[in-house]
């Protein structure tokens, strides 16, 4: 039987059936281009092995039949060699050779690297395609079960978990958060907590011991946002975890407690005191928790995990320095007067008002911290112990700490810190007020107080004269009053001391006074300067009001009669408040002008700013005020002369309107005034007249 590629002489070249491997690499190309060879040579189309230059029907057919020859990948790399351009049978030939053929060796290796690479790019470029498309099913589904579980739906969050996907142990938030950890920090429901914490124990997927990008576990996580049901099933499934700790090596019961989740804290204490493993007593400290519990100011978890403690005399004895010191830094203040008689006078009151909560929350942490303080005394055994605490509650000015501590240890009065000063000598250097008050409710013991002195034979005075700690000293507004508080001090101390330390000299040849001159240089310049730029700040308005209401006074409103220069207005009693507030006004502007002047002249000496220019400043303000007052006023009865034609109605808007420049100006200057007059005039701040005996 003939093939079909016999000769015809219609059809001088026939299509090359015997031509049977297809070139599809370098392992085939030698079979290939034998086959080949034998074709071209039968139609004279080989010259010395290399194919001869075609043109017109001759080439294309040649071409085409190399083409047909060839595999789609070697086909494909071919064509693509020769982007947007013909070429010929031979230029593909050619190229060809030039890829399978044989060459150097090291540009045959490189060659064909070259082609494996191109035959391996195609399958990682599929490969590639096929992993993103799992990548991105996987967050549409880790997306979806986060969605479910916020919304607490328990069918959804199994449909998903179903398509085996994502599972519980994928971190599905930006924290690496799993399912079970959104779980427990935003769900309270408790069958829905119950159902996803039964699907961590199914088919043997443990998932309960995952942690996230914060080293938190389940009950961490739990403890964090205050989840007590969730906590209750994590510690029934596995009470280990109440040992774990996080990156920052914190327990589950230490952040319960730092984020102020009582309930939750007091559940895992009392299943960590039921629980303790001695063998793993160390992985959790009593003694931080409980020093923990007192710095987030919780008195009554403090309190009663005090007294949950199995031996909590063995155990306050060890650390009872530092609770004493922790509850001294974080002594809560007792009610002040007004607190008082405002939750006497609402206690009967049916209705709750948040000011009366806050008060009454006051009062029962101090209940709470008192009693606190008393219980761990009773269990220390030393007046050693109590040393750094007794300093610590000098410096806070917490001064019920300081009597409870010495009327258990009468000798901790007598302590001494680093640098040899006492409760006393330490409470004048810091500014305890309450502390050094208690001088005048001791028996003669005070006496020694009179000519103490420090190893650097610093006498009270010599300490009272040192510039005081910036936390005493910034709560006071201005420069001018905290030099003036500087100076009630100094006066305090010197009317207490005996008459001879003002002029005893220090261990550096320094008397008291010398000391605070050279301790307040620079405070007494920011004092000066403070003064001046306020009372030139005042000094500008008053000038503006007396300009004002003296133009007012001449021009007064309707004007005056033609025959007589008697204003229109006169009997109006509109008019006659016009007149009174309008003089009233210009006057009391010309004194605070007056004021404010004779400070912006002073000498502005020590002694000045304990009286005179404080003084000085309080009744330029004063009168300032009053003339702001006075002259809207004046300006209101002047919009009720000329507006209101019988239209008594436009009196309400006119008082409105007056009242709101008055009650900015009290808002914003009240604050000064108050600290003027009560630092100046006030009763002093030691409470010299107490009863109540203290050593």
């Amino acid at each position: 039987m003939e093939s079909s590629s016999s000769s015809n002489p219609e059809n001088p070249y026939p299509y090359p059936s015997h031509v049977t491997m297809k070139l599809s690499g370098r392992d085939t190309y030698d079979v290939w281009k034998t086959q080949m060879m034998c074709l071209l040579k039968s139609h004279d189309m080989i010259h010395s092995n290399q194919l001869k230059t075609l043109d017109g029907r001759p080439d294309e057919l040649v071409k085409g039949w190399i083409l047909g020859s060839l595999s789609n990948q070697t086909l494909k790399y071919l064509v693509n060699s020769f982007p947007n351009q013909d070429f010929t049978a031979k230029d593909a030939w050619d190229k060809l050779q030039t890829i399978y053929g044989p060459l150097a060796k090291a540009d045959k290796t490189k060659k064909l690297r070259r082609i494996d690479t191109i035959e391996e790019t195609a399958k990682t470029d599929e490969e590639k395609k096929e992993a993103q498309e799992r990548k991105a099913k996987k967050n549409r589904s880790m997306e979806a079960l986060h969605a479910a579980i916020l919304d607490q739906d328990y069918g959804d969050v199994i449909e998903i978990l179903d398509e085996e996907v994502v599972t519980l142990r994928d971190k599905i938030t930006i924290t690496s958060n799993t399912a079970l950890h959104v779980a427990v920090g935003t769900g309270k429901n408790r069958k829905f907590l119950k159902r996803m914490l039964k699907l961590a124990t199914k088919d043997n997927q443990q998932s309960l011991d995952m942690r996230n990008s914060e080293g938190s576990t389940l009950l961490h996580v739990a403890a964090i946002v205050g989840n007590t049901e969730a906590t209750k099933m994590l510690v029934e499934r596995n009470p280990d975890m109440l040992y774990e700790k996080d990156n920052e090596g914190q327990t589950p019961i230490d952040r319960a407690l730092s984020n102020m989740h009582t309930d939750t804290y007091m559940y895992l204490l009392d299943e960590y005191l039921k629980s303790q493993d001695p063998e793993r007593g160390d992985g959790f400290d009593n003694s931080e928790i409980l020093i923990n519990a007192i710095s987030s100011k919780d008195y009554d978890s403090a309190l009663k995990m005090a007294r949950l403690i199995r031996d909590p005399d063995t155990l306050l004895t060890t650390i009872g320095e530092s609770v004493l010191t922790a509850i001294a830094q974080n002594f809560p203040p007792k009610l002040n007067f007004l607190e008082r008689h405002m939750m006497l006078l609402f206690s009967h009151v049916p209705a709750t008002f948040k000011f009366v909560e806050a008060a009454q929350r006051k009062a029962e942490a101090y209940s709470d911290a008192i009693r606190l303080l008393c219980f761990t005394c009773d269990s220390i055994t030393t007046s050693t112990t109590c040393n750094n605490a007794i300093f610590e509650a000098t410096r806070q000015n917490a001064v019920e700490v300081v009597k409870i501590i010495v009327s258990r240890f009468p000798n901790a009065i007598w302590s001494s810190n680093e640098d040899g000063h006492n409760i006393i000598q330490y409470a004048v250097i810091n500014r305890s007020e309450k502390i050094y008050s208690l001088l005048y409710q001791m028996s003669e013991h005070k006496n020694i107080y009179r000519t103490i002195k420090d190893p650097f034979k610093n006498n009270l005075l010599h300490l009272a004269a040192r510039l005081a700690p910036e936390n005493k000293l910034n709560p006071i507004s201005g420069a001018a009053l905290q030099i003036q508080r500087e100076l009630q001090w100094f006066m305090e101390v010197e009317s207490f001391v005996c008459p001879l330390n003002v002029i005893q000299k220090n261990s550096f040849g320094e008397t008291p006074q010398m000391v605070f001159t050279k301790e307040h240089k620079k405070l007494l310049i920011e004092g000066e300067k403070w003064m001046k730029e306020t009372a030139q700040s005042y000094t500008i308005t008053a000038t503006l009001i007396t300009t004002i209401v003296f133009a007012a006074a001449i021009t007064v409103p309707g004007g005056n009669k033609q025959d007589n220069g008697i204003p229109i207005f006169t009997n109006n009693i509109a008019f006659t408040v016009f007149a009174v507030s309008n003089a009233i006004s210009f006057f009391t502007s010309i004194t605070s002008l007056l004021m404010f002047l004779s400070i912006l002249t002073a000498r502005f000496s020590e002694q000045d700013f304990r009286f005179k220019l404080p003084i000085k400043l309080i009744i330029g303000l004063a009168n300032l005020f009053i003339s702001t007052t006075a002259m809207l006023v004046a300006f209101g009865a002047t919009l009720f002369l000329v507006f209101s034609q019988n239209n008594s109605w436009i009196l309400a808007p006119i008082a409105t309107l007056t009242c709101l420049p008055i009650t900015s100006f009290m808002t914003l200057q009240f604050p000064l005034i108050y600290d003027l007059i009560s630092a100046t005039y006030v009763r002093s701040m030691f409470g010299k007249k107490s009863d109540d005996p203290f050593y």
